[in-house]
C-alpha cells in the first residue's frame, strides 16, 4: 500500500534534486536515485510506486528543472499533496503526469502512514478516513489517464480540452 512522504515549507527543486546530480551529470539511467539527496538521503532507495508526497507551502520554489519531477516521475510517486505550488513548478509537474493537488495535509498525516489515493476524484483515504481533495479538472484527468499532457498530446495531436 503507497504511503506517506511528509516535507516541509519551501521544498525547492534543489533538494528534490540537486544540481550536481542533473541527468547529464549523473547520467540518465540513475539521476532519479539522488532525489532528496540531502534532505531525505533514504527517500530514492525506499520510496515505493504509488508513494504520496506531503509537502508545505511553496512546494517546488526555485529553478524551472524539469529533471527535479522527472525524477519522481521515474520513481514513480503517485502524487504530491502541498497548499501550494510554485507555478512553473506546478505545471512541470502536470506536464510529466505527476498529479498535484492543492490542499494542506501537513497536520492531519504522518510521515509513513498508509494512504491510498484516487486520482481522477481527488479520494485520499488514510487509517482515520477519508480526504476530499479539490479533483483535477476534467482536461487534466484527460492527460493523467494517457500518463501526461505530453502523451495525450502525441496521441491525439492536441491538447486535452481543446476539440477533437
Amino acid at each position: 500500500m503507497p504511503r506517506i512522504w511528509k516535507f516541509g515549507d519551501s521544498v525547492n527543486t534543489d533538494d528534490i534534486l540537486p544540481g550536481k546530480f542533473a541527468p547529464f551529470m549523473a547520467g540518465e539511467d540513475v539521476f532519479q536515485t539522488f532525489a532528496f539527496h540531502y534532505i531525505r538521503p533514504e527517500f530514492a532507495a525506499s520510496v515505493r510506486p504509488g508513494d504520496v508526497l506531503i509537502g508545505g507551502r511553496n512546494w517546488g520554489l526555485g529553478s524551472s528543472r524539469e529533471y527535479a519531477p522527472q525524477a519522481l516521475k521515474k520513481l514513480q510517486v503517485g502524487g504530491i499533496v502541498a497548499p501550494s505550488f510554485a507555478r512553473i513548478h506546478y505545471r512541470n509537474l502536470l506536464n510529466l503526469g505527476i498529479p498535484a493537488f492543492e490542499y494542506d495535509l501537513t497536520g492531519l498525516l504522518e510521515d509513513g502512514a498508509e494512504v491510498s489515493l484516487d486520482v481522477p476524484t481527488g479520494v485520499l483515504t488514510y487509517a482515520g478516513g477519508t480526504v476530499q481533495l479539490p479533483p483535477p479538472p476534467e482536461f487534466l484527468r484527460e492527460a493523467l489517464a494517457e500518463g501526461s499532457i505530453l502523451a495525450f498530446f502525441k496521441k491525439h495531436g492536441r491538447f486535452p480540452g481543446e476539440p477533437a
